[in-house]
């Protein structure tokens, strides 16, 4: 799978995370109806359109509900984790969009060893830039090395 294709998946997860941040309903229904009644076009702002010509390819599909369903299985410990590296930043006090990138990176450095850290965090970096403020990039960039160095640390 591709970079562009990876990152079109964890933009849609990142879209599915942000809607589920006060919701404790069944995935399966929240995945149905995200795909059901959004239709989302290559445009600057990553905003619903009524109609896009390009059909959402089955692996993008597929990558981004297994990046959603990954951090809803293991959330406490991902938000754990992330409370444990985040210093002076309490969960409730943090962006949506920051919350939700830091959960869907976190799950991805601690559930994918095959994507390079150094990936996941730019990854990370370049879509908050698309869909945060100016201070998501720093703000994330800084707990995601520290999530990143604690993993790297567990695992030796």
């Amino acid at each position: 799978m591709g970079q562009g294709t990876r990152r079109a998946g964890r933009e849609l997860a990142l879209k599915v995370l942000y809607s589920l941040y006060d919701h404790d309903t069944e995935i399966d229904g929240i995945l149905d109806d995200f795909w059901a009644n959004f239709r989302f076009h290559n445009d600057v702002l990553g905003e619903a359109v009524e109609e896009d010509p390009t059909p959402l390819p089955g692996h993008v599909r597929a990558f981004a509900e297994a990046l959603v369903r990954g951090v809803v299985d293991d959330l406490n410990h991902i938000d754990t984790v992330i409370s444990e590296c985040s210093t002076n930043w309490a969960l409730d006090r943090m962006a949506r969009v920051d919350l939700s990138l830091l959960r869907l990176a976190t799950h991805e450095l601690m559930h994918d060893p095959d994507v390079p850290a150094n990936v996941v965090i730019n990854e990370a970096i370049e879509i908050g830039k698309r869909y945060g403020s100016k201070d998501t990039p720093p703000f994330i960039n800084g707990i995601l090395d520290k999530i990143s160095r604690r993993l790297r640390a567990e695992a030796r």
